[in-house]
């Protein structure tokens, strides 16, 4: 029997391998480090939606009942808060900060992913937390602007 072979660029010759539709996606998918959607098995482009650890496509994770789009208000009314960094339902504490709802392991700063508390002492920039130490950071003609803005908003 022959085998199918081809040249791999700077690497020789590499096995062919034939895969089936959700094989291949799901093989080309951890390649690109993207999900794939547990409803139409294809790979998921978009920031996708996470439920009992599962990724969809957020078209395909319909309402049982009404057959409708569940829309992320309803779903958080449902099922509880949606973390605004992975999109997940949040499972135990909640962080409120900056009017989101955060899971306690992805509330960090948005520069330095440096995990945070409410007790840390962060700063919003772009609606994302910073912490203090990348804060410092920042230009001073930037920090200058975010300190009016946070005066003209009515904050300290």
């Amino acid at each position: 029997m022959q085998e199918n072979r081809r040249m791999s660029p700077g690497a020789g010759w590499k096995k062919i391998e034939h895969l089936c539709r959700p094989c291949h996606n799901r093989e080309k998918a951890r390649g690109l480090g993207k999900y794939i959607c547990q409803k139409c098995h294809a790979i998921i482009d978009e920031q996708p939606l996470i439920f009992k650890n599962d990724p969809y496509h957020p078209d395909h994770f319909n309402c049982a009942n009404f057959k409708k789009k569940i829309i992320f208000s309803l779903h958080s009314q449902l099922f509880g808060d949606v973390c605004f960094h992975c999109n997940r339902v949040i499972e135990g504490d909640v962080v409120s900060a900056l009017n989101k709802a955060w899971c306690v392991n992805c509330f960090a700063c948005s520069t330095c992913n440096t995990k945070l508390t409410l007790k840390n002492k962060f700063v919003e920039f772009d609606m994302k937390p910073v912490c203090k130490k990348c804060y410092e950071k920042f230009p001073l003609e930037l920090k200058k602007r975010l300190k009016k803005l946070a005066e003209t908003l009515g904050r300290k």
